[in-house]
């Protein structure tokens, strides 16, 4: 009896001690997060990052850390995906569970977390849903769209001749032609280059621009980080945040306009489409169709169809400049496919490898997002061997990729040889990344891809670029700041050919 009572004793133990085991192993595994260095109270891990250039801290942090790290930006951890394996990984075979929006305080205080690029949960799938399909019933990736492409770029390249040979900075024009083919497809009509109401709009978006871009982004950077204080404080910040609710102003008069000449059965633009799924989801209590998310979800893909394909057109115009005999050789192949007498057309690409791969090369040089926009994980999230608690913000980095020297040697140097096979052909890459990947990349890429194309071919088809200083002192290197690279400003003459 006495032995049984020993044996059961020595059993309970066993199992304990086998309970214990197990469950400290979990809870070892489970904690076991991506290393990174020593965060401080407060602070995090600004004494030993560069705000102002986070892309060059991350890349040094990688070499010690590995691809997968933790920083602190103040009081908020972040993991860090740094390479091509790591973020494929994340972004496209673990979708799901890292399809959330980081949260960036000064963002969501600009578009209050409720368009397509900045909200979460079920919101951000229906709109991005719907706005998926609505952009390509208005013809994303149709020739409708092209051609409205096709018209702006005459426009463009007659605003560039009647400049005779002048030099002057391109931006506005550039801007003014980019935002008009979104606003055809959003608005439901360009906008005359001198229309009050759309420069007034686009100097807005400009200034904007030039405040996040400028030593004062400092300040915005420190929005970010801490956010309670910084509401209290003045700054450039309050002068982006009062630009943004006139642009929602702006945005939300046009909705007006259109709830009073709805026709439902002949919806003219995105704005129209919208109303009409409002209009349907009006008993449902829990519809994300809302005016506010209309509004918010306008605005998004205004600033976004606005913003980054002028900047790289303008970054692209500048690289070009530096390098005459690339001109040169594109000139060559717009001739020989094209001629001078039509518009160039997205047919054509296939036949025009070199420009392509210039293109291509002009996205990948300048790594227009080097952090990506920030993702969360949706979910307590197992990632190789190691613990991501959920809500925690992701950066998948977008310039660890673009300017991985293993795919693309010598990343630092514009060359359109990147993406062209020893024979001259035009040569794919899974490591071109400008759009991110996954469930949350760029839903205009399409719209992107044509605009580069078009607008760039339709201005080397009808002049040449003459710089204002010697080509080869041209500094074509971005200005760095913590979410977008852009170039230097400049001003260039048009010669006709």
């Amino acid at each position: 009896m006495e032995f049984l009572g020993m044996t059961t004793i020595f059993l309970l133990v066993c199992i304990s001690c086998l309970l214990l085991f197990t469950t400290w192993r979990s809870i070892s595994q489970k904690e076991k997060q991506p290393p990174g260095p020593i965060a401080l109270p407060i602070v995090g891990n600004l004494l030993q990052l560069n705000p102002w250039n986070l892309p060059e801290s991350l890349k040094k942090l990688s070499k010690k850390y590995g691809p997968v790290f933790t920083i602190s930006l103040g009081p908020q951890k972040a993991v860090v995906l740094y390479g091509y394996d790591v973020v494929k990984e994340a972004l496209v075979d673990q979708a799901e569970d890292f399809s959330g929006r980081g949260s960036l305080p000064l963002i969501e205080k600009l578009f209050q977390g409720t368009g397509i690029v900045t909200s979460n949960g079920e919101t951000w799938k229906q709109l991005r849903r719907f706005a998926l399909t609505t952009l390509r019933d208005f013809g994303m990736g149709k020739k409708s769209i092209e051609e409205r492409i096709q018209e702006e770029a005459n426009f463009l390249v007659e605003r560039i001749r009647n400049t005779h040979e002048r030099p002057f900075n391109p931006s506005n024009f550039l801007v003014h032609a980019v935002s008009n083919i979104i606003c055809s497809v959003v608005f439901g009509d360009r906008f005359d280059y001198e229309d009050k109401k759309f420069l007034t709009l686009i100097n807005l978006l400009d200034e904007n621009d030039k405040l996040q871009n400028s030593i004062q982004t400092q300040v915005c950077t420190l929005y970010n980080f801490f956010p309670t204080v910084m509401e209290y404080l003045p700054g450039p910040h309050k002068k982006m945040i009062k630009n943004t609710e006139k642009v929602d102003q702006f945005t939300l008069e046009i909705i007006a306009e259109h709830q009073e000449t709805l026709d439902p059965t002949c919806p003219r633009d995105f704005i129209d489409a919208f109303l009409n799924k409002m209009e349907q989801e009006k008993g449902n209590g829990h519809s994300e169709f809302t005016v506010e998310t209309l509004s918010r979800s306008t605005l998004d893909l205004f600033l976004a169809g606005t913003g980054t394909t002028s900047t790289t057109l303008r970054h692209g115009l500048l690289i070009l400049q530096k390098f005459p005999e690339i001109v040169e050789k594109i000139q060559k192949e717009i001739d020989h496919v094209i001629g001078r007498n039509r518009s160039p057309c997205m047919a054509d690409r296939s036949q025009m490898p070199y420009t392509d791969a210039v293109v291509h090369e002009i996205q990948r040089f300048i790594d227009f997002l080097p952090l990506n926009v920030p993702h969360a994980v949706v979910r307590d999230t197992k990632f190789r061997d190691y613990f991501i608690p959920k809500n925690t913000m992701i950066i998948p980095t977008l310039n660890s990729i673009l300017h991985d020297s293993k795919e693309f040697p010598n990343p630092e140097k514009f060359d359109p040889g990147h993406f062209l096979n020893a024979n001259g052909t035009f040569k794919k890459s899974d490591y071109f990344m400008p759009f991110s990947v996954g469930k949350r990349m760029c839903a205009g890429e399409g719209l992107a891809r044509m605009e580069l194309f078009i607008f760039l071919t339709a201005i080397l088809q009808n002049f040449t670029l003459k710089p204002v200083v010697d080509h080869k002192d041209i500094d074509i290197s971005p200005f760095v700041s913590t979410l977008a690279n852009t170039p230097r400003p400049y001003e260039v003459s048009f010669l006709p050919r």
